[in-house]
């Protein structure tokens, strides 16, 4: 996903210590809200407050954290309307899908807070029979101050991914929302602060050097969704204090359908999938590879289908404005590429691309070695191939340096499809099913980036392992002493040879 600088107020600039910027309404241009630029200091006083805030936080038991999230998911839900009007304006998605994303958000926050004791606690784990003498334990500690960098696509839903997780932890966390959607970013702060009210969470607001001085500020891990170009800059800033991160970044998903497929409800996925928020979705379908034999089946429907959307200003648009202007240009480009180089527009097209909108566009016969196929679009388009088997749909699949998520339709055969495609993620017979599932870990290979959010593996993302050994009665067989002799070595080498020696 690619990232651009929201526009400064006018008469202030980046190193002014008032410097402010504007959020804009992507559908009207109209300022949402003015915000300011923190700099260094602000940022490092932030994380400073952060820190003794972990004191608190950390110190309570995971049932005192359950009870805290779990009053700030029923403050969100109970204010829902209100959430949802705010990415309306500020991130431009039509109302319907605001909510979606976040109830999809509130149900992570529940799983976190109610699974963090089970997955995190401290629990037994077997000493082996030469140190049967030996009670051993393991627990999952918090790091302390996570910092987070969030996108604005999802701007619920994908930071909370990585901020419940790490409260839930035992952590603090410094959440710096993406430039376009600071107000949402706020308000999700905000109402945390009036049920915890300690510092735990905190804000800090600005473009591109605010997030590098978070990378700098001395917190214990970083969690980024953005690009992939922007995700090397945050781990090059988070290198020089060996700052460790776990990156989300882009994708280009593939959808493939197999011959025994329900070629409806493959189409309906893939429109969907490829068209809602507006494409601007880092596990969306951007391209379709369609068996020969249900090929000309698949593109009859998703063509009527497609035909039937428009992207609008209007509150019944089911897809809102491109967010940023930037990216309408990287659409245009993939678009006109794809055509110049012997792709069809069966839908959409070159025409399809507005100032602020751009509408449904499925192109046919592009190249594979195309921008369209290769880089990540960011658009309501998608690519669709016909392939002679499966095993041809896999090979081109697993044919970009991204490796995020996929899906496949596939009566029988889904499993054994998804199991050969190199992704974090796969859906079968479904679409981006995996980032609703809280149990499930999310992320991807590649230039997908690497570690993981959701699930028992999001938890432990952010701790260490802490490993307890207990004595609980002396050895027979003393090992770490000097006063080990000869006879006993050979006891040792025996018992060896007869609990390994028959490999």
């Amino acid at each position: 996903m690619t990232q651009a600088p929201a526009r400064p107020s006018s008469g202030s600039e980046p190193g002014n210590e008032a410097a402010t910027f504007e959020s804009l309404n992507p559908a009207t241009g109209e300022v949402v809200g003015i915000f300011p630029i923190h700099g260094e200091a602000e940022v490092r006083h932030a994380v400073a407050r952060a820190r003794k805030a972990a004191e608190w936080w950390s110190g309570l038991t995971f049932k005192d954290r359950k009870v805290y999230l779990n009053t700030w998911k029923a403050t969100i839900a109970r204010r829902l309307p209100e959430l949802a009007d705010l990415m309306r304006r500020e991130m431009g998605k039509p109302r319907s899908d605001a909510v979606m994303e976040a109830t999809l958000g509130i149900d992570h926050i529940a799983w976190a807070a109610n699974h963090a004791g089970k997955v995190l606690g401290r629990h037994r784990v077997s000493p082996g029979m030469l140190m049967v003498n030996q009670a051993a334990t393991v627990e999952f500690r918090p790091l302390g101050v996570v910092g987070v960098i969030g996108p604005w696509n999802y701007p619920v839903f994908t930071p909370l991914g990585s901020i419940a997780y790490a409260l839930a932890a035992g952590n603090a966390v410094v959440f710096k929302p993406s430039e376009h959607t600071p107000a949402i970013g706020e308000w999700l702060v905000r109402t945390f602060s009036e049920v915890v009210g300690r510092p735990v969470l905190q804000l800090v607001t600005g473009q591109g050097e605010t997030g590098a001085a978070l990378c700098r500020a001395g917190v214990d891990k970083v969690a980024f969704t953005g690009s992939t170009g922007t995700g090397k800059r945050v781990m090059a800033a988070c290198a020089e204090t060996l700052t460790p991160v776990v990156i989300e970044a882009g994708g280009k998903d593939p959808l493939l359908v197999d011959a025994d497929a329900d070629v409806a409800a493959a189409a309906d996925a893939a429109l969907w999938g490829a068209c809602s928020n507006a494409g601007q979705t880092c596990t969306g379908v951007e391209r379709v590879y369609v068996h020969e034999r249900v090929y000309d089946e698949f593109v009859a429907e998703i063509t009527r289908r497609a035909e039937g959307l428009s992207a609008h200003a209007g509150d019944d648009s089911k897809i809102g404005p491109i967010t940023m202007e930037s990216q309408v240009g990287v659409i245009r480009r993939h678009i006109d590429d794809a055509l110049a180089r012997g792709g069809r527009a069966v839908v959409g097209g070159a025409h399809a691309v507005g100032e602020r909108f751009v509408q449904p566009t499925i192109l046919v016969d592009v190249p594979e070695d195309s921008a369209a196929v290769q880089e990540e679009t960011f658009g309501p388009t998608v690519t669709i191939a016909k392939v002679r088997d499966m095993d041809e749909a896999v090979a081109l699949a697993n044919g970009t340096a991204y490796g995020l998520g996929a899906t496949v339709f596939s009566k029988d055969n889904g499993m054994a499809i998804a199991e050969r495609i190199r992704s974090g993620m796969t859906a079968i017979n479904s679409v981006i099913s995996f980032a609703a599932i809280p149990s499930l870990p999310f992320g991807g290979v590649g230039d997908s980036g690497f570690g993981r959010i959701h699930g028992p593996e999001g938890l432990k993302e952010f701790t260490y392992a802490k490993a307890i050994a207990r004595q609980r009665f002396k050895p027979a067989l003393a090992l770490t002493t000097f006063e080990r002799t000869e006879k006993a070595d050979k006891r040792l080498a025996a018992i060896v040879r007869t609990l390994h020696g028959r490999g």
